[in-house]
């Protein structure tokens, strides 16, 4: 086996004389789209486009059940309220978001990691070790900022207007808000860390038959986050201009180098997943900066050939995108009937609740079709942020991230 001097620096306790197989290790982090809300009741739904049909039989065994990889396992921290806990073991579905299931064992819902480890353990000789940190609703600006950042930094609007303490998701005691963002800043940075460095202490712990002889690679990062950065209208005030996310990039790029750094890691592949939500129709100007500020980092001179963006918009399904955007019509009549919006049925209130039940049910009807009913229950269990909870979008992005890192590892390789 060829070893270039960046694989070795970054190989621990490589024994000599017989030919090792070092453990290729993935670090994979972000927020709830990295957690993972794609229900495995959602699987069949692969398997209707002749495309994706392939991907699905690899992610099931004989049995019909989600497949359990023969060489790849994982270690996922995640959590909610600071109650964290770690699952472990071969990767098979189940290690995607965890909110109110049993922290003790896997669950039903996906993220990229499930088809990401199987398309490396299909492709790599090595054994592969998944190492996963998500937890949702998480920025980068605060949460995950990295410490080659400094200090939280106010933006021009927080600056002009939270000593004012206006209102309007302003701060009432700014003070206080001051010790509470200082406090959080770079939290989930460091508890991310500190899970990489105790399970590479002793990789056994995850990998039963691992042989500290054969040491590991840190062979791959993928970053999967965005969405509250893009929302946060406080931080990047800049509404409508394409320069608004600025800070996002720098952001990133300080964290790539940080997270390198403290793994001592100089060109360990980084796979930036970038916001896809709403898929390509999405072209308003925040959507676009932001997705723009996101890839950003790949083009970076200093990162270009071991930084990789891979967008996802491609991935979004335009087909449950098109009921989801029924279904918020429906959202929006019955906030109009509770709220006795003008211009709608019940403006002057006289409709009793079952009355309201009853003609949104006949405007749902009129408006959704039973066909994209049984469509939506068979594809979908979650809101548009989260990608529709669809299981073949999280399979292609999976493969598409695992695919972007295995191209960076091939060029580090090259002579």
């Amino acid at each position: 086996m060829k070893r270039t001097a960046a694989f070795l620096a970054s190989v621990l306790l490589v024994a000599p004389g017989a030919e090792a197989k070092p453990l290729k290790v993935f670090i994979l982090a972000g927020q709830s789209n990295m957690e993972g809300p794609a229900s495995v009741a959602t699987f069949d739904y692969i398997g209707d486009d002749p495309a994706t049909a392939p991907l699905l039989k690899s992610m099931r065994g004989s049995d019909g059940k989600p497949s359990i990889a023969e060489g790849a396992w994982i270690s996922y921290l995640t959590g909610a309220n600071d109650k964290n806990f770690d699952l472990h073991g071969p990767l098979t579905a189940g290690y995607g978001s965890m909110w109110g299931l049993d922290p003790s064992k896997p669950g039903d819902r996906i993220g990229p990691e499930f088809t990401f480890g199987l398309t490396m353990d299909s492709a790599l000789e090595e054994p592969v070790l998944i190492i996963k940190a998500a937890w949702g609703g998480k920025s980068l600006h605060t949460d995950f900022r990295p410490p080659g950042a400094g200090p939280y930094e106010l933006s021009s609007f927080q600056r002009e207007n939270y000593p004012k303490q206006e209102g309007h998701g302003i701060p009432k005691d700014f003070e206080q808000w001051k010790v509470e963002k200082a406090k959080a800043t770079g939290h989930y940075y460091r508890l991310m860390m500190d899970h990489v460095k105790k399970v590479l202490a002793d990789p056994k712990q995850v990998v039963p038959d691992h042989d500290p002889a054969d040491g590991y690679e840190l062979a791959g990062f993928v970053w999967f986050q965005g969405f509250n950065d893009m929302v946060d209208g406080h931080v990047y005030p800049k509404h409508g201009r394409p320069d608004r996310f600025d800070l996002y990039s720098e952001l990133l790029a300080q964290f790539i180098r940080d997270v390198r750094k403290e793994l001592t890691a100089p060109k360990m592949p980084f796979v930036i997943g970038v916001m896809g939500v709403g898929g390509r129709k999405d072209q308003s100007p925040d959507m676009v900066a932001f997705r723009k500020a996101m890839a950003a980092p790949a083009d970076m001179p200093e990162f270009r050939g071991n930084v990789a963006a891979v967008e996802t918009a491609p991935f979004w399904c335009d087909e449950l995108g098109a009921i989801e955007e029924k279904r918020g019509k429906v959202g929006q009549m019955r906030y109009f009937l509770d709220s006795q919006h003008k211009d709608h049925p019940n403006a002057d209130g006289h409709m009793t609740q079952e009355q309201k039940n009853e003609y949104l049910k006949k405007f749902e009807a009129e408006l959704i079709s039973p066909a994209e009913v049984a469509l939506w229950e068979r594809g979908a269990s979650n809101a548009g942020y989260h990608y529709l909870g669809c299981a073949k979008t999280f399979a292609v992005m999976g493969k598409a991230f695992a695919d972007a890192n295995l191209a960076l590892l091939k060029q580090r390789q090259a002579p």
